[in-house]
């Protein structure tokens, strides 16, 4: 669909050029959004198009420094990969995220000020169920990544982001970060709201918008965040019609273990995997960081997929390598987009499933698990493994709470579910970035290796607290009167 783009004043604009590109436009310059067709074709821009998983993924163990020598080295995976902040506002940085987070609110507060305007509101409903769903998702990974981990019955009065809900109408207006417990309302709100509105009928490609399974799968998870387990159940549930979620996952023992090297670069970011629910086009070099220094390694490709796990089998994922020791499972496939037809330079993209029905159900997996239906859990957690083992057999590849306890030598059922979820994520989703999200939530430590010329390596750890953990946010938000997280 054909996009719209509105020369908005967000949060997002931090450079000076970005700042008198706006000021060249007077607002009776603007584009009138006054139709259906507008509406929709200016929430294609209402997503983030910008890209989390470079520093979320080097922030977390998901990485590991290969050794100097392996040459190639790109900032902005370096500097998270040492917890260092990142200055820049460059491609898959923060300041990066940040901006194009604030850019897709501040299409949604666009669109939905227009259908406000509307003299008929009817036919405008699908797109506003998809605003507010698109605004609340921004709003979430903002919180997520810039402030502290919501505690269920904690105290979550500590500062969160700005929740913007209209259109940017002034240079450099004033903000609050409220709380995290307020963002969270406010990202509730929204949802609970927009969740009833949506139509997959209202869209082309469903998948390139917030269609109903997609909506119900970013639900699971900022109730999995929140730590309330009968929502999460509840949405994760209504991904898959009927629970036939062994149908729609990630074909790793099938389809893809068939897969050659193209193929798979190709098939992984496409529209028709059935796996896949919500896809964002992002400006990004992530897809070219696959022989860098820090990253997926020798060590972690032993570890995540060259051993048995708690199934007692090893994971059937094709793992590829550009010379050892640089391991790649050929997830993203870049884009490049030429400034001109006749150009040769122009800009990388990556598009990226931010949902998946694998993430449903392996969140509904946790959620049985916290409130203590272990049977279900379990459930769950062999339909996950049955498309990602070897001519799986229920009988001796079965997972059982008596085998999940010698594993990881525990009798608490609970915390043997969580962990044997918890290592489940860490391999699928590497690479992914998501492993980021549950050191947050669990207040995981994160180690380190540091490879010396010689060989010889130490270890850096980042601590369950550590403030780091909190990336931070550009520093000319100072401007509108929002504080930086501390140091």
């Amino acid at each position: 669909m054909k996009k719209i783009y509105i020369p908005f004043l967000a949060l997002a604009l931090v450079s000076s050029g970005g700042c008198k590109k706006f000021l060249e436009h007077s607002p009776d310059q603007r584009t009138q959004i006054n139709s259906v067709d507008k509406v929709a074709q200016l929430l294609t821009s209402a997503y983030p198009e910008a890209n989390y998983i470079a520093f979320a993924e080097a922030a977390s163990d998901n990485m590991e420094d290969k050794g100097p020598q392996v040459i190639n080295t790109e900032r902005f995976v370096t500097l998270p990969y040492f917890w260092q902040d990142n200055p820049d506002n460059t491609q898959d940085t923060p300041t990066d995220y940040w901006n194009g987070s604030y850019t897709a609110i501040a299409a949604a507060n666009e669109a939905l000020s227009a259908i406000e305007k509307a003299t008929d509101k009817t036919a405008y409903q699908p797109y506003k169920g998809e605003a507010l769903l698109a605004r609340a998702y921004a709003h979430f990974m903002l919180v997520t990544l810039f402030s502290k981990a919501y505690t269920a019955g904690g105290d979550n009065t500590s500062p969160g982001i700005p929740y913007v809900t209209t259109p940017e109408k002034v240079v450099n207006g004033q903000y609050t970060r409220g709380t995290v417990a307020s963002v969270y309302d406010q990202i509730e709100k929204d949802l609970i709201e927009g969740l009833p509105l949506i139509k997959n009928s209202a869209y082309g490609i469903p998948k390139y918008h917030f269609n109903i399974a997609a909506a119900h799968a970013f639900a699971a998870r900022f109730y999995l965040f929140k730590q309330d387990y009968p929502k999460v159940i509840e949405h994760a549930s209504a991904v898959s019609s009927g629970n036939s979620f062994a149908g729609i996952l990630r074909p790793w023992s099938t389809r893809y273990k068939n897969y050659s090297a193209a193929e798979m670069y190709t098939n992984f970011t496409m529209a028709t995997e059935p796996s896949t629910l919500l896809l964002i086009e992002t400006a990004s070099s992530w897809a070219r960081t696959r022989t860098n220094r820090y990253g997926f390694g020798q060590t972690l490709n032993n570890a995540l997929f060259g051993i048995p796990n708690v199934t007692g089998k090893a994971w059937v994922h094709s793992v590829y390598n550009y010379s050892v020791p640089n391991y790649t499972l050929l997830k993203w496939n870049e884009y490049f987009v030429k400034t001109s037809q006749n150009a040769t330079i122009g800009d990388p993209y990556t598009i990226v499933p931010v949902l998946t029905a694998d993430e449903a159900l392996i969140n509904r997996a946790e959620a049985y698990a916290a409130t203590g239906q272990n049977a279900l859990a379990i459930q769950d957690l062999n339909t996950f493994a049955s498309t990602r083992l070897a001519n799986y057999n229920a009988v001796s590849d079965g997972l059982t709470l008596a085998r999940i306890a010698t594993y990881y030598g525990t009798t608490d059922a609970k915390q043997g579910l969580i962990n044997t979820i918890l290592d489940f994520k860490k391999a699928e989703f590497i690479m992914e970035g998501m492993r980021w999200f549950d050191v947050l939530r669990y207040k995981l430590p994160v180690k380190h290796n540091v490879v010396a010329a010689n060989g010889s390596f130490t270890t850096i750890e980042l601590k369950a607290d550590d403030p780091r953990k909190l990336f931070q946010l550009p520093s000319q938000v100072t401007l509108s009167g929002i504080a930086l997280n501390p140091r």
